[in-house]
């Protein structure tokens, strides 16, 4: 990248030359136009790499695993944390998006194609695409930003004092797990199971399962899990779970986060609380969260990469970040279908209530 902006620069100091020789006139070259293209489900912002080639401008390749409302926040945030170090979509800036819909073999051929385009740098939001990301940039010298990855080194990204793996960094949605499981308890006094779904082929599920179960008997709970291995499996695991718990207590699993309507669905007919980790997942229907800003948690990661980008820093010295703040979201009339009250020492210090159910996009 570093010979590429050196390029850059000598080719603006020659035009400005041959400009000045013409009556000072000025021609300016235009970034590619964003051609809609149909991608898995969701259009993708794509065009020609002529962007590159321009004074100070970038092309990123920004690859999301899911459709989803927490992923969708994370993309939002990263464009917003890129903006505000002068780095802007239409100005300076080339998006190249495209979204898996969760499918890993999808994951793959966006991640190439992002190279193919020659990408100044690639943005993976959540583990599967984090994973896949790197393991096909680290043959090339494209730095990879990753996003909404619970635990880094468990996914091989990075060692257990937060190095990168390579030229790959980014931010962790590591979950509040204790702040959870007492706010579940101050909502709930008498609980005294709690059910987790999760998908058996996502390592950040696996990581916080293994948190709540170490944390749970402290506050008088005990995990009962279901594990699935599609979304096919969740309607029947679902059924079966909730006849053997007080309550579910929902993951950022991207495979469980994109049945959510239907997990709500069962769990309301059987007057059995849902509870989120983000949200977007109360705004769906869950009783409440003690959970995590994703557009915050985005726009942190934008800022890296803006500073991989100008040369400020590179992604394989960077240790990856954590959010540090959670925050308590509510929502009323989940509560009341359940004939609950949320307490006000929780509802007190909300960062946001809501007294509606929003339908699933």
């Amino acid at each position: 990248m570093k010979k590429r902006i050196a390029a850059l620069m000598i080719t603006a100091m020659t035009a400005a030359v041959l400009s000045a020789c013409a009556g000072n006139s000025q021609t300016e070259t235009s970034a590619s136009s964003n051609t809609s293209e149909q991608v898995g489900g969701e259009k993708t912002a794509g065009g020609t790499n002529t962007a590159a080639s321009a004074e100070g401008s970038y092309v990123i390749g920004i690859g999301q695993y899911a459709v989803h409302g927490s992923l969708d926040n994370c993309r939002e945030g990263f464009l917003e944390g890129l903006a505000e170090a002068g780095i802007v979509e239409g100005e300076n800036l080339t998006v190249l998006y495209e979204n898996a819909n969760g499918d890993g073999g999808m994951g793959t051929q966006i991640i190439s194609n992002f190279l193919s385009k020659d990408a100044d740098l690639i943005c993976a939001i959540a583990t599967p695409m984090a994973q896949t990301a790197y393991g096909a940039a680290k043959r090339t010298d494209v730095p990879v930003i990753y996003t909404a990855v619970t635990d880094p080194v468990l996914a091989k990204l990075a060692s257990e004092d937060g190095t990168p793996a390579g030229n790959i960094t980014g931010t962790s949605d590591k979950l509040p797990v204790e702040e959870q499981l007492q706010m579940i308890r101050t909502i709930l006094p008498d609980a005294k199971t709690i059910g987790i779904l999760y998908s058996t082929s996502e390592v950040n599920s696996q990581a916080t399962l293994e948190e709540y179960k170490a944390a749970a008997p402290e506050f008088g709970f005990e995990i009962v899990e279901s594990g699935v291995s599609g979304a096919a499996d969740i309607p029947l695991a679902a059924d079966n779970l909730l006849e053997k718990v007080d309550c579910l207590n929902n993951l950022t699993d991207n495979t469980v986060v994109s049945s959510l309507p239907v997990i709500l669905d069962k769990a309301n007919k059987k007057k059995i609380p849902v509870f989120g980790s983000e949200v977007e997942q109360v705004k769906l229907g869950c009783v409440a969260s003690m959970g995590l800003d994703y557009k915050e948690l985005g726009r942190q990661t934008g800022k890296m990469a803006a500073k991989v980008l100008t040369g400020e820093a590179q992604a394989s010295e960077m240790p990856f970040e954590v959010i540090e703040q959670a925050s308590f979201y509510g929502n009323t009339a989940a509560a009341d279908q359940l004939n609950l009250s949320l307490p006000d020492e929780l509802t007190s210090s909300a960062a946001e209530m809501f007294d509606s159910i929003s339908s699933a996009n």
